[in-house]
């Protein structure tokens, strides 16, 4: 039965008692997540786990259905240029250019121009799956102790990400240049329109925006301008909701890159701009240099693949990027469980599901680095005997508090441990189009607003902040995921595509925002739709929970598994539990209809609505949606 047909019971003031009153599976399904009412803030320990942007309230939301294709990502407005792009006989990579350059202008807090990006991009008439790897990259002229201040010490995060030290080479625009060439089908210049015209007539600001311009405006207002005056009022308070916002010199730039490509951005005077403002930082200045921008190149690298009961075929990004790696190690060592017999949001299934995240997040914090810099054992680490020997570690009785990482095959050198903060703002599109060509995309400039630094109507990132904050560990090992010249940092980006195993029909494209807790989000939606039956809203919809390299499970605030007999029965298993505001973005789109040969996809949970179903987060204001 569709999400939409149920009604979620709002919860009291006390944030608990009307949600423990939905006590069927069925309603545990539809509202899956943090009931209506305002943000609550987390309780979290001590080193844990923090969203990288603030809440913004729980809306629910019906999954959308459509015949030819269908489009989920962040906000209405870019979901509605992707949509017109694909009516326009666009391809799936022309939507999300189209998209991504909306998002930059509606939801600037999280991803845009001034930062980087991963595709996973399956191409149905070649019958490939490709990966490209628009990662920011560390100056020509960094070193190991660029966070390192003058008492020897790693720097604080926000005194290392707020000014010029913490920008990287952005890479999102010559990447998505690259993969237009190879598969676009409308003019490059086209794409940039819709963004352009929102940029020049105004927009009105979300809720969402300007809770986050609020939470981050005393850091905007140091900052100074032209950040300042674009993002607050006079009297130093955000923008409100509602209120039209033009950004003319963001124009003037999409014009330039529109005209001239990438090298409009990567050469001239947009680029010597860029310069300026990282290395003339007055407190704080950054190394990026003209070389950086005008060197910078993409990388095209071999996704990484595993079958999750029998059935799936599922896909996600190599390193750099930790997310395809950990969220695959997390289903293979799931593989032992019987979750359809535990169902979802039971004490049983947190625990399971929590133990296999320790274990892939310690593995994680190891080894995962760019592998152009360190050796990665990527196929050791998703190798199905490897992770048979981790889950054995798994006991149904007992946590096993901090874990430890293991020793998979190809394993070369001693590896320190990392201690990156992990906290990227970021933003996630799902796309299918009419050929059955998929993208899913993750973006980002890390932080917040990046690093505060505003140049020709666009944010910089922070990405240098997802490095390891020194380069060596206690015992004086080196830390895979240190600075380097050059190097790409570690990510925690996610974008996944799921096929069946058998036939390599498409089936699903799904992917998220949320700094390191990306990969629980994602995991849990593939979880719902493969081992729970749930259509792709419904398990985007359910409530979030994990566990990372420490003893503390956290747990979605004010959700259905924020209960008495979930959080004490953690307890008693040998848990610390953590009540945690998690502020996932999942936008998801599967196949729902039937193939030639009659038979359904097999994430198809209501064939005869549309060929494509679409979901958005209800915890952000997404929306999914498609061509009739």
């Amino acid at each position: 039965m569709p999400a939409s047909v149920f009604r979620c019971i709002p919860p009291r003031s006390t944030g608990l008692s009307g949600i423990t009153a939905l006590a069927t599976l069925s309603t545990l399904v539809a509202c899956g997540g943090i009931g209506p009412g305002t943000p609550v803030a987390t309780s979290e320990p001590p080193g844990q786990y923090l969203p990288p942007e603030p809440p913004s309230g729980y809306t629910s939301k019906a999954i959308s259905y459509a015949n030819k294709d269908m489009v989920a990502a962040a906000n209405p407005l870019a979901v509605r240029a992707g949509v017109d792009i694909l009516a326009q006989g666009g391809s799936a990579i022309d939507a999300a250019i189209a998209l991504q350059m909306v998002l930059n202008l509606v939801e600037p807090q999280s991803s845009g121009i001034g930062g980087g990006a991963f595709v996973l991009y399956f191409d149905k008439g070649a019958n490939k799956l490709l990966a490209y790897d628009g990662r920011e990259t560390a100056p020509g002229s960094a070193s190991p102790d660029l966070f390192t201040g003058s008492d020897g010490k790693p720097l604080g995060f926000l005194a290392a990400v707020d000014g010029g030290l913490s920008v990287g080479t952005p890479g999102v625009l010559r990447m998505l240049e690259a993969a237009h060439r190879a598969h676009g089908k409308l003019p490059w210049k086209a794409l940039f329109e819709p963004a352009i015209q929102l940029s020049e007539n105004g927009f009105a600001i979300s809720q969402r925006m300007s809770l986050s311009i609020a939470e981050a405006a005393a850091r905007i207002k140091a900052q100074g301008e032209p950040g300042a005056s674009y993002f607050l009022n006079a009297d130093g308070t955000a923008k409100a909701a509602g209120s039209i916002l033009k950004n003319p010199e963001l124009a003037a730039t999409l014009r330039a890159v529109a005209a001239g490509g990438a090298d409009a951005f990567y050469q001239g005077d947009i680029a010597r701009d860029i310069v300026a403002k990282v290395r003339n930082h007055p407190s704080n200045p950054g190394r990026l240099s003209l070389d950086d921008l005008s060197g910078y190149t993409y990388k095209v690298r071999e996704p990484l693949c595993s079958v999750y009961r029998v059935q799936y075929r599922v896909c996600g990004m190599p390193a750099p990027s930790s997310g395809g790696i950990t969220v695959l190690q997390t289903l293979g060592m799931l593989q032992r469980f019987d979750l359809t017999a535990m169902q979802p949001n039971t004490l049983d299934t947190v625990h399971a599901v929590s133990e296999a995240y320790r274990l892939a997040y310690a593995d994680r914090a190891l080894y995962v680095a760019d592998p152009d810099f360190v050796s990665v054992p990527q196929a050791g680490l998703i190798d199905a005997d490897y992770l048979r020997e981790r889950a054995r570690l798994i006991s149904m009785q007992k946590t096993m508090g901090t874990p430890v990482a293991g020793t998979p095959p190809g394993v070369q050198g001693a590896k320190g441990q990392d201690n990156a903060p992990a906290l990227p703002s970021t933003s996630h599109l799902s796309i299918i189009d009419s050929a059955g060509n998929a993208v899913s995309m993750t973006s980002s400039i890390e932080n917040g607003f990046g690093s505060l630094q505003m140049v020709r109507g666009f944010l910089l990132n922070n990405q240098l902040t997802d490095f390891s904050f020194s380069a060596t560990d206690a015992a004086g090992k080196p830390i895979a995921n240190r600075v380097q010249a050059g190097k790409r940092p570690r990510s925690s980006m996610a974008p996944t595509i799921i096929f069946n195993a058998s036939t390599g029909d498409l089936e699903g494209v799904i992917g998220s925002p949320g700094g390191s807790a990306i990969i629980q989000y994602t995991t849990k939606s593939i979880l719902g739709m493969v081992d729970w039956g749930l259509n792709v809203q419904q398990a985007i919809n359910l409530p979030n929970f994990g566990a990372q390299t420490n003893a503390t499970t956290s747990i979605e605030k004010g959700s259905l598994i924020d209960t008495a007999v979930i959080r004490d029965g953690l307890k008693a298993r040998g848990h610390t539990v953590a009540q945690t505001v998690f502020t996932s973005g999942l936008h998801g789109a599967v196949f729902n209809g039937l193939r030639a040969n009659g038979t359904a996809g097999l994430l198809a949970r209501n064939p005869g609505a549309g060929a494509y179903a679409g979901g958005a987060d209800p915890r952000r204001e997404g929306s999914a949606q498609g061509n009739p």
